[in-house]
């Protein structure tokens, strides 16, 4: 068969898959999120019918869906709210540094993975996945709320600590010297830095450049821009996520409501695309032998992450239940903790480092939206009592 005929039926067969595991979420009252990962186990890797040319297309789609997750996101606020967010909650995000990279670190080390594998767990407890987080926040409504700009905020703060951590992990895996990965560290630092200003200098001149009358001219203008500076910051070692982000964030009034409307539809196709190729990734067989561990590292790392949520939207001024689901949104783990442990275990660091953090992001992947969804009637019962 024609190889492009078997992508369009894989890829069909995936996005109509997807379809109707959405409809019967939506019957049970359930995010979709978990059904669509367990979909991805079954036709990844060891799967009961992998798919077998599309994951490459798959992949790229996936990336194309984080991305626009954080550029929607991005919309919803200014570069003044994201400037003077990240400055107030600089302090809980040092917390959460140091809460959630510590049951990383301390695991490898016990396990006598030595100190680089400590580095690399440490990075995947840290980062909470700001493509998962995002799509919880949608679905539940929670974009509007108080506590929503101290989660954004974190959630900044960690891309921007992964682009300081990202170049000193691949410096340690490779053996490069101190100067190289200061270098490397700089140059990330840099590019952050100049997009930042960028968005908070010359937001109106990008706003009057990717305006237009037309919807389609403004999708193609909006997206277009988006991909470029994502594209530009992954190669400068440089989350692509923050790159979308800080485009959103350069876009604001009533563009970015035309802007918002347009995406809408693309996000969710290509965030489900994400969820899915996160799944396929995973070899359910090698996560059996480590499940037990992952467990334990998934509750330990709920519980900092949860409390991480909470600090800082105390220190803000929110109330008790805003403080529970902002703990609650921080819950999931995803891409770049994924990224993290491939970087390890491609440079050998230790066989098991992957399986243990594919079954550990597994369980927040899946659990952390679930858990939102649950605890809902919850705070909006101690809401209504406060």
């Amino acid at each position: 068969m024609h190889h492009t005929a078997v992508v369009f039926l894989e890829f069909g067969a995936v996005l109509l898959g997807l379809g109707i595991l959405g409809a019967l979420a939506l019957r049970v009252g359930i995010s979709p999120i978990p059904l669509y990962l367990i979909a991805g186990l079954a036709f990844g890797t060891g799967g009961v019918l992998p798919l077998a040319t599309s994951d490459e297309f798959l992949g790229i789609g996936s990336e194309l869906g984080v991305v626009l997750l954080l550029l929607t996101l991005g919309l919803e606020y200014n570069a003044d709210e994201l400037v003077k967010s990240l400055a107030g909650n600089a302090r809980a995000g040092i917390v959460d540094l140091v809460l959630n990279a510590a049951p990383g670190a301390a695991c490898a080390l016990l396990l006598g993975w030595g100190p680089v594998a400590a580095v690399a767990m440490a990075g995947v407890t840290y980062a909470t996945s700001s493509g998962i987080t995002a799509k919880v926040l949608s679905d539940l409504g929670w974009i509007g709320n108080r506590e929503t700009p101290t989660v954004l905020s974190l959630l900044v703060f960690e891309d921007l600590t992964m682009a300081i951590y990202l170049p000193v992990l691949t410096t340690l895996l490779a053996g490069l010297s101190f100067v190289q990965g200061a270098i490397s560290v700089g140059i990330a630092l840099l590019t952050v830095s100049v997009v930042l200003v960028v968005a908070l200098r010359f937001g109106r001149f990008i706003e009057a450049f990717v305006s237009s009358p037309n919807s389609e001219v403004l999708l193609l203008k909006v997206v277009g821009l988006a991909l470029l500076v994502a594209g530009l910051a992954q190669q400068l070692q440089v989350s692509a996520a923050v790159g979308a982000f800080l485009v959103g964030i350069a876009l604001s009034g009533e563009l970015a409501e035309d802007a918002q409307a347009l995406l809408a539809p693309l996000r969710d196709l290509f965030a489900a695309v994400f969820f899915v190729f996160f799944g396929l990734q995973t070899d359910p067989a090698k996560i059996l032998p480590v499940a037990g561990l992952a467990a334990l590292l998934a509750v330990v790392s709920m519980i900092t992450k949860i409390l991480t949520g909470m600090y800082a939207a105390r220190r803000a001024g929110i109330a008790k239940a805003g403080q529970a689901r902002a703990g609650i949104a921080l819950i999931p783990r995803g891409e770049f903790n994924i990224v993290i442990a491939g970087l390890a275990v491609g440079a050998g660091v230790h066989p098991d480092l992957g399986a243990l953090a594919a079954a550990y992001v597994l369980i927040l992947a899946a659990f952390g939206p679930l858990a939102a969804k649950l605890v809902q009637p919850v705070i909006t019962s101690i809401a209504k009592r406060a």
